[in-house]
């Protein structure tokens, strides 16, 4: 049974005029098999060691100022020698207990307003789940889709639990049910799944619809057309009438 051992540190930070406190931490874990070091700040990741190409990772967006972390690398691996040894000790001391597990907890919902025919992004949330990873996966009225996926990374809380974000590029269409399917050892073989449908209020997308409202136009001109000739046919029937009614009267009167 594998043993994750975490060292945890958390320092609480004020700003210049002290009006805003963050909660800056390093969490430095390993296991028979795993390597973990990471920095961030309030439960967002700034930086990580990737233990494979031998460097530290800036995680920061791309707006962000360009931050440097001089020694943070070399720091990590002294760490990681600690953290194995101290893994030893602990698997020894303890007799391998049982790995701790949190299970996750998921929601999924649209990134933008809902408008039939135009381009949106369903996301898929899922937190609280320790340790990592978790897996992933979409439908489409019930087919497994992966084009339009995307996955951010394992960001850590301030618990010690983790969370992360799924996307999917969508364009909705009346009646498209899609679902995101989360897996993690703590669910111990129990799926969890979400499902969204395209709700039956999601507006008729800007481009569709001055054609919808032509074609409305359209067929409302060509009713109006057909019920105008129906009463000028109608019209034009009781004139006759009238016209033939009056002439046979006229005939029978010069008659008398």
């Amino acid at each position: 049974m594998e043993l994750y051992l975490a060292i945890l540190t958390l320092a609480v930070c004020l700003s210049a005029d002290a009006q805003f406190v963050h909660n800056d931490f390093k969490i430095n874990g390993c296991s028979d098999t795993e390597k973990e070091s990471v920095c961030g700040s309030d439960g967002e990741e700034i930086w990580h060691a990737d233990f494979i190409q031998q460097m530290g990772v800036n995680t920061l967006p791309d707006f962000a100022d360009a931050l440097r972390f001089p020694g943070f690398y070399e720091s990590s691996i002294a760490a990681q020698e600690a953290c194995q040894q101290n893994l030893a000790v602990c698997i020894k001391a303890y007799k391998s207990p049982p790995e701790e597990m949190d299970p996750p907890e998921t929601s999924i919902y649209p990134k933008n307003a809902v408008q039939l025919g135009v381009e949106n992004s369903l996301v898929c949330h899922v937190t609280g789940f320790f340790p990592p990873p978790v897996n992933i996966s979409w439908t489409k009225n019930n087919v497994v889709v992966t084009e339009g996926e995307s996955l951010s990374r394992y960001r850590p809380r301030n618990d010690g639990t983790f969370h992360i974000f799924s996307s999917l590029d969508i364009v909705p269409e009346e009646r498209d049910i899609y679902s995101c399917t989360v897996n993690h050892r703590a669910l111990q073989g129990q799926a969890q799944t979400k499902i969204w449908g395209v709700p039956e209020t999601a507006a008729v997308s800007p481009r569709l619809g001055p054609a919808v409202f032509c074609g409305a136009g359209f067929t409302l001109a060509l009713l109006g057309a057909a019920t105008g000739i129906f009463f000028f046919i109608k019209g034009a029937a009781t004139r006759n009438t009238d016209t033939a009614e009056k002439e046979k009267h006229f005939m029978q009167w010069t008659y008398q």
